[in-house]
């Protein structure tokens, strides 16, 4: 019994494959992955659709109807009085009918043109959606693997620090065996291990939690486990350009060419609306086979065909005032999408502008992060003698410890935040690059 548990725990742990991801790897499998960069492909594949439907509209109509029925014979009232001198007529009881039409638009006041324009600004909006997409979830992609290469180094700090800290209740417990420690200090370095280990414990789960959202996004199938790839230099994503750089790049991208799309649409709407005011003209023929022939009475018992071919005009003269409250409409929405341009331009400016700035602090951190690391390690290296010679509380070992580890913690953090930041910065300006 326990060697088949064993075998069925081994058998469990190989189901469980590790899946290693580098970041560049990451968002490749969320590219090709992603549920909502394949739906975003599907709505522009909806979108080429619409304008292949639009473009059949130039496509003439054609139908082909047939009948069949029989009649009563024709009775007359030719007398005076109500139902008086009634005379039938015999009518041949069985009509048949087969017929064909056709309709072919020739002019329809532009309205088929300007809606196949609307169908492709539409399909353009699309596919803007799809690359907005796709760098939407890249970022998220990054921003959820550098969290996890934040906490995993966090990780390694507690554990390290956890291993000292056993170390150093050790020491304490011996001491107060000697009588040269209190109860007190003892207490404090077994609070201090506890602390650790319970900050550990906190951050190891919201690790698993953090990788399992990862496995979402790039879609990683349940029965394999995702790791990411901490070995990789990630400090290539440093450099800074001008703002004025960044800025000219964050006027073309995706949300301002969808603005500008979404306002070329309105205008070409306000075309499609006052295509009512003109008449509207079309092609047209019928040819159809007819048994009996009821164009003379008493009807001929013959069969006939008769065809028809011209062109109509139709014109809505209710139009002319009817429908000026829609072009009122429609030169208001494009007023109202000019204005969301300017809105959603100057939202871009000020964001673009917090980032620049915020990843021109971060960088400017690096110096002072490794310096107070420095200091830090050195304090550590000084209070611990002290400590060691029964010169200084455990206390400030306490202190100089926390120091320590939320020292070593900011200069990780701090460069990681950096690779996050330049990242939102070319999200925001539009050029999120092809490869990472």
């Amino acid at each position: 019994m326990l060697l088949f548990l064993i075998v069925l725990t081994f058998n469990s742990l190989q189901a469980q494959e590790i899946h290693s991801v580098s970041l560049s790897e990451a968002v490749k499998l969320a590219k090709e992955n992603n549920k909502k960069i394949l739906r975003s492909q599907l709505e522009t594949t909806l979108s080429e659709q619409n304008i292949k439907e639009r473009k059949e509209l130039r496509l003439p109509d054609i139908e082909l109807n047939g009948e069949y029925s029989r009649i009563t014979n024709i009775t007359e009232f030719k007398g005076n009085g109500f139902l008086n001198g009634k005379e039938v007529t015999k009518a041949i009881p069985e009509i048949y009918q087969v017929n064909s039409a056709f309709k072919m638009p020739i002019y329809a006041g532009n309205k088929i043109n300007n809606a196949i324009k609307i169908a492709n600004q539409e399909n353009e909006i699309a596919k803007i959606k799809t690359e907005k997409t796709e760098n939407d979830i890249e970022l998220e992609v990054v921003a959820n693997y550098l969290a996890i290469y934040k906490m995993m180094e966090l990780q390694k700090i507690f554990e390290e620090n956890i291993k000292e800290e056993k170390s150093r209740l050790k020491e304490v417990q011996s001491l107060q065996k000697h009588g040269t420690v209190t109860k007190n200090e003892v207490l404090r370095a077994e609070l201090q291990l506890s602390d650790r280990e319970l900050n550990s414990l906190t951050n190891s789960k919201n690790i698993k939690i953090a990788l399992h959202d990862l496995k979402t996004l790039i879609q990683i199938p349940e029965n394999e486990e995702v790791a990411i790839d901490t070995t990789a230099n990630m400090d290539k994503m440093n450099g800074l350009d001008p703002y004025d750089f960044y800025l000219q790049k964050a006027f073309q991208n995706e949300e301002m060419r969808i603005a500008s799309q979404e306002l070329n649409i309105k205008k070409t709407e306000l075309k499609l609306v006052k295509g009512n005011y003109l008449p509207t003209v079309n092609f047209f023929g019928n040819y159809g086979f007819y048994y009996p022939n009821y164009k003379f009475f008493p009807p001929n018992p013959y069969l006939y065909t008769l065809g028809q071919i011209g062109i109509e005009a139709h014109f809505d003269i209710s139009a002319l005032y009817k429908n000026k409250t829609k072009v009122e409409q429609a030169t208001t929405q494009i007023e109202w999408q000019k204005m969301q341009s300017e809105i959603i331009k100057d939202e871009i400016q000020d964001k673009l502008f917090k980032e620049h700035t915020q990843y021109q602090e971060i960088l400017e951190k690096f110096v002072v992060v490794d310096k107070a690391l420095d200091l830090a390690n050195e304090n550590y290296r000084i209070v611990k003698l002290k400590y060691l010679n029964q010169l200084v509380l455990i206390t400030e070992m306490v202190d100089a410890d926390n120091a320590l580890l939320q020292a070593k913690y900011n200069k990780i953090s701090t460069r990681l935040d950096a690779i996050l930041k330049h990242y939102e910065l070319l999200h925001t300006a539009g050029i999120m690059p092809s490869e990472i």
